[in-house]
């Protein structure tokens, strides 16, 4: 015969009626859920649902069988409802702190209906024991926000954290109900209010500090290996704190930010509360003379990888205010930095070019042949500076996160200008340097190109003389063919230069040789007494302007404009009206906006006869005109080129 096995379960004692109300416990004891009637409850302590039928043991008594009862598949589950200590145990503080709520309100209730001695002496003790179930509330809660770095966060980790807070903001309203009820209702209780917000806020600036202090000793957690190579204790220190602040700083914006509501801010609070900790000891480093090495990589933590690297994480977008926090350190000591940083990186750059040069002139002085390529001439040194200050500046950037501050490297190219260069940041470099570099880069141009054509000049010297005299005037000599003769002779020395450096050098000799030739016209020495003399003389200067025109055009020269200059300061000599010379001047000044009137006075001295009063006339007419007809103006300027001598006045 079989037997059912008996459990035999020990019976639980039945509680008094003053243990079932204690404080600190569940008033209600714990309850099953009837399958039958919804919200209706059985003590667990009452009887069983069912009955056990147990076999006669004595006598064996043999019984028919009873059918098998039937067995629901899905058996209805029961609801246990824990009380205050069994919530704390599995970290429902949220359940917990409802409970703790409902006893203040109970207890505190009492008061208004209760006679108040009598309420006093019976419910003290029941404050008191609500009190430290309070504290021990408040423990629990403050160790789940303390061990939000402590581990890998986990989904168990994060519901704990996240019923903290949910507490927290209870708690909160529970003072608010204290703190606004109507005068003359009861007394606070004496732990109201707890003020959890603000002794959250406080653990966490703690926790931060002790993250930030913690990050300088650790020699596991936080990228070892990176970390040892830094050549000093200062960047091993500096790095370990901001990659730990960057840690976490993201670990609050993927995960501990949705464990807290809106209105906490959690994620400008970290990292306010870690920007501060960073910024105070950045500043400490600072402050203690750093050599060069270290005040760079602190620079380069300031001013690049802490803005860019962190608070600019694609993870922090749209969560932190950037703006708020400032810079990590005062404007007078990021200042000192960066003064000291750039006296270096220009010390620097000066050795570049020092060694640079020297390189290139021992090359020159030992009579080492310059290095061929396609054909050319070809010197690395504007390879090498270009390289030098190239670096110097991207570096510069970096290290100071600003152009603008970069560019005070710049200055150093006084000696080793770049045009290019200079043009293509011509929005970003400060005026004075750009002015200051591109006219020390056109003395060094000009010096250049005066190696070829200073010879050229000398020769052409005493022919130059014999322009604009009697001998040219009369036809004698073919004055300005010998000059182009002498000319082509030199330009054939050239054929080794590059094709843009002879289109440079003649345009150059193009220009000079009409200055050269309008300031021998200046020089008065010609005076043209009647109409027929000033036609020759016209027609020559016509003449002249078209063979120089010619020439250079031929040559390659690219300076058409050029070709403007003689055929309207012909018209001027040929014209005999004073109206149509008045006109034609003008038109010469607005082609030509720095026409001055000493030029203007040395061209009309040619005409004998014209009187002073015409000379008058003309003067007050260019004045007049002047400012509408020069506003258009394009061509680069030319007359201030030709010096002009005194003012020469026609006799009546």
């Amino acid at each position: 015969m079989k037997f059912s096995v008996l459990h035999i379960l020990p019976r639980r004692q039945r509680k008094t009626k003053e243990e079932m109300g204690a404080v600190g416990h569940d008033p209600v004891a714990a309850t099953v859920l009837s399958p039958v009637m919804e919200g209706s409850a059985k003590t667990v302590h009452g009887r069983f649902r069912h009955k056990l039928k147990m076999p006669q043991i004595l006598g064996f008594v043999p019984r028919p069988r009873s059918p098998k009862p039937i067995v629901e598949s899905n058996p209805p589950q029961t609801e246990v409802v824990m009380d205050f200590m069994e919530n704390l145990k599995e970290n429902r503080l949220v359940e917990a702190c409802q409970q703790l709520l409902l006893r203040e309100d109970q207890l505190f209730g009492q008061e208004t209906m209760t006679v108040e001695g009598l309420v006093q002496v019976c419910n003290e003790d029941d404050k008191d024991t609500l009190q430290k179930d309070y504290e021990t509330l408040l423990l629990h809660l403050w160790m789940a926000v303390h061990t939000t770095f402590s581990s890998t966060p986990s989904g168990e980790h994060l519901e704990i954290l996240r019923s903290a807070v949910e507490t927290i903001t209870l708690l909160e309203e529970k003072d608010q109900q204290w703190e606004g009820r109507p005068e003359g209702s009861s007394e606070a209780p004496v732990w109201r209010p707890h003020q959890c917000r603000h002794t959250h806020d406080n653990l966490l600036e703690k926790m931060v500090d002790s993250q930030m202090r913690n990050a300088t000793v650790e020699e596991d957690n936080i990228s070892v290996s990176s970390v040892d190579n830094l050549s000093t204790s200062m960047k091993r220190e500096v790095c370990r704190m901001g990659k730990r602040l960057k840690e976490d700083v993201l670990r609050v914006a993927r995960d501990i930010r949705d464990c807290y509501p809106p209105d906490f801010d959690v994620c400008n609070l970290y990292v306010r509360l870690y920007h501060q900790k960073f910024s105070a000891r950045l500043t400490e480093l600072a402050r203690s003379g750093l050599d060069v090495d270290d005040c760079n990589y602190l620079l380069c933590w300031v001013n690049n990888y802490y803005p860019n690297d962190i608070l600019k994480h694609k993870d922090l977008e749209g969560h932190i205010n950037m703006e708020s926090l400032g810079t990590l350190l005062s404007e007078k000591d990021l200042t000192t930095l960066e003064e000291q940083y750039l006296l270096q990186k220009e010390s620097r750059v000066r050795t570049w070019f020092s060694k640079a040069l020297s390189k290139e002139e021992e090359g020159w002085l030992s009579g080492k042949s310059p290095e061929l390529i396609d054909g050319y001439c070809f010197c690395p040194l504007a390879i090498d500076i270009i390289q030098a200050v190239d670096g110097a500046m991207r570096e510069a950037r970096t290290i100071l996160g600003s152009e603008a501050k970069a560019q005070r490297i710049l200055c150093q190219l006084d000696s080793f200008l770049i045009r290019d260069f200079i043009v293509r940041r011509e929005e970003s470099i400060p005026e004075e340097i750009r002015t200051s570099c591109m006219s020390t880069l056109a003395d060094l141009r000009d010096c250049g190109y005066g190696y070829f054509t200073g010879p050229i000049h000398e020769e052409l010297r005493v022919q130059y003389h014999r322009l604009w005299t009697q001998a040219w005037f009369t036809g004698g000599q073919m004055v300005l063919d010998e000059v182009l003769g002498t000319l082509d002779r030199h330009m054939q020395q050239f054929t080794d230069l590059k094709p843009i450096c002879v289109e440079e050098l003649l345009g150059r000799l193009h220009m000079e040789m009409m200055v050269e030739y309008v300031k021998r016209m200046m020089k008065r020495k010609m005076r043209l007494k009647d109409k027929e003399q000033q036609e020759t003389a016209a027609k020559l200067l016509a003449e002249d302007s078209s063979k120089l025109s010619t020439y250079f055009t031929e040559a390659g020269s690219k300076i058409c404009w050029l070709s403007e200059v003689l055929p309207k300061m012909a018209e001027v000599v040929r014209l005999q009206d004073p109206g149509s010379i008045q006109l034609e001047i003008v038109t010469l000044a607005r082609d030509f906006p720095d026409l001055s009137w000493r030029h203007i006075s040395a061209l009309l001295s040619l005409k004998a006869n014209l009187s002073t009063a015409d000379v008058r006339g003309i003067k007050e007419s260019l004045e007049v005109n002047r400012p509408s007809v020069t506003s258009s103006n394009t061509n680069p300027p030319f007359f201030s080129k030709v010096p002009a001598g005194k003012f020469w006045h026609m006799p009546s």
